[in-house]
């Protein structure tokens, strides 16, 4: 190669090494201050029974678990509340306490004893025991990190009878820092030879705003469509107000009772209804049972313009958690109307053995 060449050659390599140098030093800062900034600004610490300490990004603890995100880890770690033996965070958080008590703040173990501080945001301190707390939210998080949804499906094909089965429930929630967004989605599909096909599906949506000392109000409207009682379509619309009267982390019992108002049609020539009911429901969740949750609910309606109707929806559902999210879940849903569209089907019920997926 002829030495000018080979000068303008050098030149050019040494000015390429030069930017990609820089490059990589700039590169190194950023990723320097990104991982000194993420220490800086989400340095929740964790001291657990075994004497292990997990520091990070605390992310909620709900059902007696504690989520944190950490540096080191790809995916998130699920720490059981009962077995964690101080916490120090800086993350602010919306706070529960069993007694229905809310607050907005950080939470400091107080050394030497068993007992921990929260620091409210207008500086109040609020002193408790790892049992007062049933809930933790961080304030900072995205919309995503706000949302819970699940679907379940179940299938049987039997060649007796060509007898075909279909269920899918699904659900999603918003949590914000004084209220909680629901809905749900379910439906069944039962198909066989020289017999009608059986459809149901429900759906709904709930408001719940939390006051203080664990009452609720809440606002919902549900449908049903049931070919079974000949419903073509109810829609319910319910105004109430409730109480947790226990919130644990092992489990949850509420209460609540208001108004409900119907508006029914019907498959066949039974004549639309629309009527106002008062009801009574309770809701019972177990969790924290190994792997094993269980939900039942129960509400009772009793009609206002109707005086003779009375009608009963109950509820049972078992989850038992599987790795990666997944789980398997059998539940049970009765219904009862003394006065439904179709005589004789004053009772329906459904049996479903899903499983599912959850993102959370």
């Amino acid at each position: 190669m002829h030495p000018a060449n080979m000068l303008l050659f050098t030149d050019r390599f040494i000015m390429a090494s030069c930017r990609m140098a820089m490059v990589a030093a700039i590169l190194l800062v950023a990723l320097l201050h990104s991982n000194a900034a993420w220490a800086t600004e989400r340095r929740d610490s964790l001291v657990l029974k075994n004497k292990n300490v997990v520091v990070g990004e605390i992310k909620q603890m709900d059902k007696g678990v504690l989520t944190i995100k950490t540096a080191y880890s790809e995916k998130d770690f699920l720490v059981k509340w009962y077995g964690i033996a101080e916490l120090y965070t800086q993350t602010q958080f919306l706070i529960t306490l069993r007694d229905g008590r809310r607050f907005n703040g950080r939470i400091q173990s107080l050394p030497g004893t068993n007992r921990m501080a929260i620091t409210t945001a207008d500086s109040q301190t609020v002193v408790l025991t790892s049992q007062d707390l049933v809930f933790l939210k961080g304030l900072e998080s995205n919309f995503w990190g706000r949302m819970k949804a699940n679907i379940d499906i179940g299938l049987n094909l039997t060649k007796a009878n060509n007898l075909r089965q279909f269920s899918m429930r699904s659900s999603f929630g918003y949590l914000a820092n004084r209220w909680q967004l629901d809905g749900y989605f379910n439906s069944n599909y039962s198909a066989q030879d020289s017999v009608e096909d059986i459809k149901r599906t429900e759906g709904g949506l709930s408001y719940t705003y939390f006051m203080e000392r664990d009452w609720y109000l809440l606002a919902s409207l549900n449908t049903l469509s049931n070919t079974e009682q000949a419903l073509k379509l109810r829609t319910t619309s319910k105004f109430g107000v409730g109480k947790f009267l226990l919130h644990t982390n092992k489990k949850y019992w509420g209460t609540g009772l208001g108004l409900s108002l119907l508006n029914e049609t019907f498959f066949n020539e039974t004549e639309s209804r629309q009527s106002a009911e008062a009801y009574l429901g309770s809701e019972l969740n177990l969790f924290n049972i190994g792997d094993l949750s269980l939900l039942s609910s129960v509400y009772v309606y009793k009609g206002l313009t109707e005086k003779e109707r009375w009608r009963c929806d109950f509820k049972l559902d078992a989850k038992y958690d599987l790795p990666k999210d997944f789980y398997l879940k059998p539940g049970v849903t009765i219904n009862y109307d003394n006065r439904p569209g179709a005589v004789g089907k004053e009772l329906d019920y459904v049996f479903v053995f899903n499983i599912g997926w959850e993102f959370k």
